[in-house]
């Protein structure tokens, strides 16, 4: 079955048939998902929406594009989201130089102060990393003292990279963007990439795989990630379904 490691159905996108479509996710062969924090609101209406769904569990934490409306206040209720028993993990964090929202020092300040509070948690961490390459990866490569544990979200990075985050234990998120024609760099990433260390994902609504691209996105979508990740490792759909299952379970300790 589907395990969606990251979705945000608190997106105003779903506000019409939310209920309906979440309902129906079991008949579709999806069995987990996880829905991830992207500023303090969303990270409470995660947490509100792991409580009504059994089979939904939140992830809390202050994307990049949003780290100035941190403070010391605001980061100590997120210190009290991460004890909610259904919060499996801090994010989405990290850095992104593309939309440049927030100043660079900024967003490396809080990036490690939620990685700290990553550890503080025994959670793993979900990382966010846009036009970031080399800031992400020295700051992760400098935490390793923390030995945390997580995912890089919509992986989109060369091989070479990606072999230093595998190296370190971390999982290669992997969504729709691998079906898309032009998507020959994580296309070689994939291949490369141990399945045990990769999950799937959708970040619905957004980055609907072929042949859906520009369309709202839902967790059901995943199979389409998983023929493809599946063609290209050579092996039955089903047992990619099977791996990348077990290893958002095991990450998320569910």
């Amino acid at each position: 079955m589907i395990f969606d490691t990251h979705a945000h159905y608190d997106d105003d996108a779903f506000d019409e048939d939310r209920d309906e479509l979440l309902s129906g996710m079991a008949a579709k062969n999806v069995e987990y998902i996880v829905n991830v924090g992207a500023s303090m609101a969303s990270s409470k209406r995660s947490i509100a929406l792991a409580e009504k769904y059994p089979f939904i569990y939140a992830a809390v934490g202050v994307h990049p594009d949003e780290v100035g409306e941190l403070n010391e206040e605001k980061f100590n209720r997120l210190r009290e989201w991460t004890k909610h028993e259904k919060v499996k993990a801090v994010g989405e964090i990290g850095l992104d130089y593309y939309w440049d929202k927030e100043q660079h020092d900024l967003q490396k300040h809080w990036f490690m102060r939620q990685m700290e509070l990553a550890k503080e948690s025994n959670l793993p961490m979900i990382v966010h990393s846009r036009e970031a390459a080399k800031d992400t990866l020295d700051m992760i490569i400098a935490a390793k003292p923390l030995d945390l544990s997580g995912i890089i979200h919509c992986y989109s990075y060369s091989v070479e990279q990606a072999r230093e985050y595998l190296n370190m234990g971390y999982y290669i998120g992997i969504g729709g963007v691998l079906t898309f024609k032009n998507a020959k760099k994580l296309k070689e990433v994939a291949e490369y990439a141990p399945l045990s260390q990769i999950v799937l994902e959708t970040d619905c609504p957004y980055l609907a795989p072929t042949p859906y691209r520009g369309k709202r996105n839902d967790s059901s979508m995943i199979a389409y990630v998983a023929e493809e990740l599946a063609a290209i490792k050579q092996m039955p759909v089903e047992e990619v379904l099977r791996i990348t299952n077990e290893n958002g379970k095991k990450l998320y300790h569910i």
